[in-house]
């Protein structure tokens, strides 16, 4: 649920509170002239009361529309209950009516929502409506008959300004802070997204520098004749070979998001066949419904990587080379477990985000950063938990589409 805009959530608590109006003013004035036989004008009591009913239906209506408020229509709605308030309360005595004092029920409400220029406006117009409401206030009739009555009055009138106020100044309140907190989220992912965007950049300048030298290594390798080498130093000079192509196309892979005509999808074995390359002493351990030809969003096949960088290095810093990877397809959903062997949460960090949390060494990692960044693109949720027997188990869930789905072959 989104915060709502203070106008609009005082809007609203206009709309309820004025309910609670047309309840209270509606059983006062039965109780009033039947129950006490007071000879009271009805319909200057009634037309009010009425009135503030139909003006509530449309702001039902107003309220289903999506648009916020601005403080001008919240101003607005303050001063026809101001109206309402100074008429009834005129006819009902005046200053000698119990009640007079809920003019400063709109005023306490304006202070936490509006404006400053806005909430003044709204006192300003309380204290006309209470000053008219002095100066055309109609007297009680035999008011020296029921003192007790006025007593009891002005002892409901106490009670029901502290609930309504408690209440409703605890509701715009609890409104703000959920907007505060939007706001320190937002501000926290532009400070995240700020600092990947400096990564990005210096990634691309990397990629730049070590074009080069990549095309360099890679004319030295074709002119090199392995006809006369032994079967060990072909097979080295092979497999040279294959990580300087890898290297390359990581490289040329940076460029991709600013060539329209690039591929936005890959192939989660060829994502899994180059990290092996590059990782070739980590053991990893595959399971799940997932084809190997499954293509997925490239962003998908970044997360991947850094997920199994990540695990890779947590692993290794526990003396282990083992990794393991489920990957399975159901209903639409692409979920995920990468499992490492390393030493598990950081003991010396239990108040860290559990985003950040990392089971490497030397604490947080750039990894999951970027993880965290690809999963709010996606739409997708990622959690950490203990893995049993030792080791991290990162959890992700991620949509996918229909039409990419393939599973013909599980992964063993």
């Amino acid at each position: 649920m989104q915060p709502q805009p203070p106008a609009t959530a005082l809007l609203r608590t206009l709309y309820s509170l004025r309910w609670f109006a047309v309840g209270g003013q509606s059983l006062t004035i039965l109780w009033v002239t039947h129950g006490f036989e007071m000879d009271l004008p009805r319909w200057p009591l009634w037309g009010p009361v009425l009135l503030l009913a139909a003006f509530n239906v449309l702001v039902h209506v107003r309220l289903t529309q999506s648009r916020d408020a601005t403080p001008a229509e919240a101003f607005a709605h303050v001063l026809v209950d101001t109206a309402v308030l100074a008429w009834l309360v005129a006819w009902t005595g005046g200053i000698a009516n119990p009640f007079a004092s809920l003019f400063l029920l709109p005023i306490a409400l304006t202070a936490m929502a509006l404006p400053r220029a806005w909430a003044i406006a709204a006192a300003l117009a309380c204290v006309s409506g209470y000053m008219l409401a002095i100066s055309f206030g109609q007297p009680l009739p035999h008011l020296h008959d029921h003192y007790n009555l006025h007593l009891a009055g002005m002892a409901v009138n106490f009670f029901l300004s502290v609930g309504l106020v408690s209440y409703f100044m605890i509701r715009l309140a609890a409104a703000r802070d959920r907007r505060e907190r939007e706001l320190a989220a937002l501000r926290d992912r532009f400070v995240r997204n700020e600092g990947i965007l400096a990564l990005a950049t210096h990634a691309a300048s990397v990629a730049h520098e070590l074009n080069t030298p990549l095309a360099t290594m890679t004319l030295l390798l074709d002119d090199l004749d392995t006809s006369h080498m032994a079967g060990d130093g072909a097979a080295d000079v092979a497999t040279l070979r294959r990580l300087v192509d890898t290297c390359r196309d990581r490289v040329r892979s940076l460029a991709d998001p600013a060539d329209p005509s690039a591929s936005t999808r890959v192939d989660i074995g060829r994502v899994l066949e180059h990290w092996q390359l590059v990782r070739p002493a980590i053991a990893l351990s595959r399971s799940g419904n997932v084809d190997v030809h499954q293509r997925v969003d490239r962003t998908i096949g970044h997360l991947l990587l850094a997920l199994l960088n990540n695990a890779a290095d947590a692993s290794e810093g526990n003396g282990s080379n083992r990794v393991d990877l489920h990957l399975q397809i159901e209903t639409g959903m692409l979920d995920g477990a990468i499992r490492d062997y390393g030493t598990g949460f950081d003991a010396q960090a239990p108040f860290l985000p559990v985003l950040f949390r990392s089971g490497k060494p030397d604490g947080l990692g750039v990894g999951l950063a970027l993880s965290h960044a690809v999963i709010e693109q996606l739409d997708g949720e990622l959690d950490m938990e203990e893995a049993e027997g030792g080791g991290t188990r990162v959890h992700f869930r991620i949509p996918v589409e229909a039409g990419d789905r393939t599973p013909t072959e599980t992964i063993r």
